[in-house]
């Protein structure tokens, strides 16, 4: 699956400034001449002949690198001063050229499958908000551990491609996490692999679907995070699998765009304007957990379902909650 350049970065708060991935291009150096003082923000990539010029602007801080050679990945070593990089599409044996560029702030890492060790990361000590995305190589994530700094993570698979994460002790070495995203994965280690998580003292969101670990896994991040945006799955979830027009007659139909991303999550707002909201006939029960399985709304059993699996869910959180007890005495 090629990269669909995407923006995936929740660009709430102030962890991301870099530009939008659709609008790499607009900064391809063209015409800009050596030494400019006006390019701040660059792209280049295997095609570019004249790339080195941007080892020559004395105010760039933002620089994508698309589909870039290993020449090209070794000289922005030399540019201490980039605060933003993206690499994508790459396939470098290992990313040490990354540790000398101390200032930077954004990294994003997309479809980078050459390298297994993340460590290079740890000697970024002003990194805040790291997003990667399908790393091929890599399932160990303990090199992250250590980014003191880091606000902001994103661990992304993709849609063809589910991203392994071997564990989650890293969780541990990253104090100052605040937003905490993960899509498409599959966990490796048993339960309670997310126990780490009761570390994340500063942690405000959870991204995580309810279909990616297993059901104990959620119940022990319900009852440690009690607070954070979005960890907050419950037993199941009443989902429409269609759409339908929201109906003109519909009091929602008259509400502006801005109430209803506030107040109306239920309602989608589509890039031509059309408003819609779930088929009512669509809906069914989704079970939290992978592979726990799901049930229409209308089936007769349904009822049955969610109330064992409403008290199988309570059942793990009270288990959860002697594990969290422990760890958080250090016993």
């Amino acid at each position: 699956m090629r990269h669909h350049f995407g923006d995936f970065l929740d660009r709430d708060g102030s962890y991301w400034t870099i530009a939008p991935n659709r609008e790499r291009f607009a900064y391809c150096l063209d015409d800009v001449p050596e030494g400019s003082f006006d390019a701040t923000i660059a792209t280049i990539g295997k095609d570019d002949k004249n790339w080195s010029r941007v080892l020559t602007f004395p105010n760039l801080v933002e620089l994508t690198l698309h589909e870039p050679t290993s020449g090209q990945l070794a000289a922005i070593a030399s540019l201490p001063s980039i605060r933003r990089l993206r690499v994508t599409h790459a396939r470098p044996q290992c990313i040490d050229f990354i540790s000398s560029m101390g200032a930077l702030e954004e990294v994003v890492l997309e479809y980078v499958s050459g390298f297994n060790d993340l460590s290079p990361l740890r000697a970024l000590g002003s990194l805040r908000a790291l997003h990667v995305e399908n790393l091929r190589r890599v399932s160990d994530f303990s090199g992250l551990a250590g980014a003191t700094a880091l606000k902001y993570l994103a661990i992304y698979g993709t849609l063809d491609w589910q991203q392994p994460i071997d564990d989650f002790e890293f969780l541990r070495g990253l104090p100052q996490l605040e937003v905490f995203a993960l899509w498409q994965i599959k966990c490796r280690a048993a339960y309670p692999a997310l126990l780490p998580a009761v570390t994340l003292s500063r942690l405000k969101k959870l991204r995580v679907h309810r279909s990616y670990l297993a059901t104990e896994e959620y119940a022990l991040l319900e009852e440690a995070l009690g607070g954070v945006d979005g960890a907050n799955w419950g037993p199941y979830a009443n989902v429409a699998r269609s759409q339908i027009e929201l109906p003109s007659t519909d009091i929602r139909a008259q509400l502006s765009d801005e109430v209803i991303r506030a107040e109306h999550p239920e309602v989608t707002l589509c890039y031509d304007g059309r408003r819609q909201i779930g088929d009512p006939a669509s809906r069914w029960f989704e079970f939290t957990g992978r592979a726990a399985g799901s049930a229409k709304c209308s089936s007769p059993t349904a009822e049955a379902r969610c109330r064992e699996k409403s008290q199988r869910y309570d059942r793990m959180r009270r288990q959860a909650k002697v594990l969290i007890a422990r760890e958080r005495s250090g016993e």
